[in-house]
């Protein structure tokens, strides 16, 4: 026998527009890495070793991937008894889980962004190689 849906919460946005705000905080992030990863890349396709750079690029995106990754969780799992504790101490930061969360899926669609640059654009060069 399954479990009673939960009640809505009234006053939530709808599942269409969370799911647009969540899009836009990571994709834009994901843009900004995607550019500077771009960037790097034609600096170093200028300047030194194009094959190197693009496997720098890409670990230093997974780092930042994986560190968003592990702080998003984290903030998922302590938040709300990081909050109590603030509370109760009167410490008076203003942090709060969803801000944790939000910051943390910034830094995740950076890494993203940096991954999935620097594997376009080492494709890119690649197949213009290839051709040319």
């Amino acid at each position: 026998m399954a479990a009673p849906p939960e009640p809505r919460d009234a006053d939530a946005p709808p599942a269409r527009e969370r799911a647009a705000v969540r899009l836009r905080l990571v994709g834009t992030a994901a843009l900004a890495g995607s550019l500077v990863s771009a960037v790097v890349l034609a600096a170093t396709l200028v300047a030194g070793d194009f094959a190197g750079s693009v496997e720098t690029t890409f670990a230093l995106g997974s780092l930042a991937f994986g560190f968003g990754l592990l702080g998003w969780s984290g903030a998922v799992a302590l938040g709300r008894g990081i909050e109590s504790m603030q509370t109760h101490l009167d410490t008076g930061t203003g942090w709060t889980e969803r801000d944790a969360r939000r910051a943390m899926a910034r830094i995740l669609g950076f890494g993203l962004g940096v991954m999935l640059g620097a594997t376009a654009v080492g494709s890119a060069v690649s197949v213009v190689a290839a051709v040319a």
